[in-house]
């Protein structure tokens, strides 16, 4: 229901998908958060001792999502500002690093991202952010019991690989493992 505390640095596309999940079941109710207690908090989570909690969580994520406007789309600040930190990581890991792992990473998923982004009316938005949506949408088509075809299930497998790898550094530059002066 709400995310263990060490997700966001252990594996931030995971991290990032649960919120966009979490974002999802919001709206499906209308960012009414009595709504949300009465059909969603209560029957999973009011006979233990985690309800207040994730009651006060839910309750600051939809003011959040209400003040921001974000009714249809959008992402909370948080969200936002990860998105941010990995866009400049991906940056520095393709030109300041020069990480050659990196980069094939990318070239290889770079196809199939461009036709996901044209497919997806996302073609303004930044790779990773797009490769966020790809797997988001992908986890969606999954809970709800709907086929993948093999040229999406492969073009999936990429963006996994690339969104792995740039997790696995984004948690060492959390960590100050990464040295973006000596290269």
């Amino acid at each position: 229901m709400k995310p263990n505390a060490n997700l966001q640095t252990e594996n931030v596309a995971e991290f990032l998908l649960f919120i966009f999940q979490i974002e999802a079941i919001i709206r499906s109710y209308g960012l009414d958060i009595n709504l949300i207690d009465k059909e969603f908090l209560k029957p999973a989570l009011e006979k233990t001792d985690d309800y207040q909690l994730h009651f006060d969580w839910y309750s600051q994520l939809v003011g959040e999502m209400q003040q921001r406007q974000l009714q249809k789309e959008g992402h909370i600040e948080i969200v936002e500002e990860i998105l941010i930190e990995l866009i400049y990581l991906h940056n520095t890991l393709l030109t300041i690093l020069n990480d050659d792992h990196y980069k094939k990473l990318c070239d290889q998923a770079n196809e199939a991202l461009q036709a996901f982004k044209q497919k997806s009316n996302m073609s303004n938005r930044h790779d990773i952010e797009t490769l966020l949506h790809a797997m988001f949408m992908k986890l969606q088509l999954k809970i709800n019991k709907q086929q993948i075809g093999q040229q999406t299930e492969s073009a999936m497998e990429l963006f996994r690989l690339q969104l792995a790898y740039l997790s696995a550094q984004y948690k060492r530059m959390r960590l100050g493992e990464l040295n973006f002066i000596q290269n």
